[in-house]
């Protein structure tokens, strides 16, 4: 456009200059109007000077603040990648350790599960052998105490028909007791004893009127009866039963109480494991939570930096062409000015005859 109005003056200075020097002072308003051009270009100038400073600003603040943005987001990207290596690698680890605690606190609740089926099978035993040896106890004393009865009856020869179906009574019940206990009676008694209580128990009478048919004193029928030596076995007996029932009764109170103690050690190991698991386990899911969002968070800050890479991208070569620009300009319109201040030169030298000189 500049360029364009000095070729019109200089059109217009070359009609001047033919006309006559009554005529020059068109030449004037010529100068006039350079003049005010040249202001004008100078106003522009500065004018576009401040509207690139200003975006020159724009660019420094902008490019600064993008470039510490960037270096901000790498340092956090590598943080949170450390991080979520860290979370992902110790929640695998809590959760193997949770699995070996499951197994463990299930190995030790199997544990307790079965001793204290051992010993509820222990005590059911236990309380019907009592049961048993207690009715063992009880048929012998009663043996010993029907046949001491029979026995004085006996010599007295004063046993009431009552009296001897008590007798058969008690003998069939120690018939019973007799074949259900032969395993401890064998231990209990010799070979000799044995083979006693068995001709007892198919013949117990004999024992008592084989003493009393004959014609020996009391005494020495007392003395021979075989009725004594029944007595001495059943009461050996008894004393042995009641001696196994007392071991075993001390037994049972044994076996209770170490159950007790390893009932007490498993509830505390199993106790002590699930506060562990539950531990663990909160521990977990607070460690799965943070590296969620430790992942979360790396993919924002990854689409920021890319966002913020690709602007800082645009804005260097934004500002590379306002810097070209602006340059191309300055030199532009520097071109011009010097152009329309030679013009006015040349002008005011044919104005006035003066040799003309420009002054760049």
């Amino acid at each position: 456009m500049f360029a364009s109005v000095v070729v019109a003056l200089l059109a217009v200075q070359g009609a001047a200059v033919v006309q006559d020097d009554a005529k020059n002072r068109p030449v004037s308003k010529v100068i006039t109007l350079l003049n005010d051009m040249v202001k004008q270009l100078e106003k522009e100038k500065e004018e576009d000077k401040e509207t690139f400073e200003t975006m020159d600003c724009w660019c420094t603040t902008n490019d600064a603040a993008k470039t510490t943005a960037i270096a901000d987001g790498e340092s956090t990207i590598a943080t949170l990648t450390a991080n979520i290596q860290s979370y992902t690698a110790l929640s695998a680890k809590l959760n193997t350790e949770i699995e070996n605690l499951e197994k463990e606190l299930a190995a030790n609740s199997d544990a307790l599960d079965k001793a204290t089926a051992v010993r509820k099978k222990e005590l059911a035993e236990f309380n019907a052998e009592e049961k048993s040896s207690l009715q063992t106890i009880s048929s012998l004393k009663g043996a010993v105490g029907a046949l001491a009865k029979h026995h004085d009856s006996a010599f007295l020869q004063s046993e009431s028909t009552e009296d001897s179906m008590d007798f058969i009574t008690v003998v069939s019940d120690l018939h019973a007791t007799l074949h259900k206990n032969t395993a401890a009676i064998k231990q209990m008694l010799s070979p000799k004893q044995r083979k006693t209580i068995d001709a007892f128990m198919q013949s117990p009478e004999d024992f008592f009127d084989s003493g009393l048919n004959g014609k020996k004193s009391t005494k020495a029928l007392l003395q021979a009866a075989p009725s004594a030596e029944i007595f001495g076995v059943l009461k050996q007996m008894k004393e042995g039963f009641e001696n196994n029932l007392g071991q075993s009764q001390a037994d049972e109170m044994k076996n209770q109480a170490d159950y007790e103690g390893v009932k007490a050690g498993k509830e505390k190991e199993i106790a002590a494991g699930q506060a562990m698991i539950d531990l663990k386990t909160s521990t977990l899911a607070d460690t799965d939570l943070k590296n969620a969002e430790s992942k979360k968070t790396l993919a924002e800050t990854q689409a920021t930096l890319a966002a913020d890479s690709e602007f800082l991208a645009k804005l260097k070569e934004t500002c590379r062409d306002l810097d070209h620009q602006f340059e191309q300009r300055t030199k532009t319109r520097g071109q011009e000015i010097v152009a329309v201040q030679e013009t006015i030169l040349s002008n005011l030298h044919r104005l006035h005859q003066v040799p003309m000189a420009v002054t760049r």
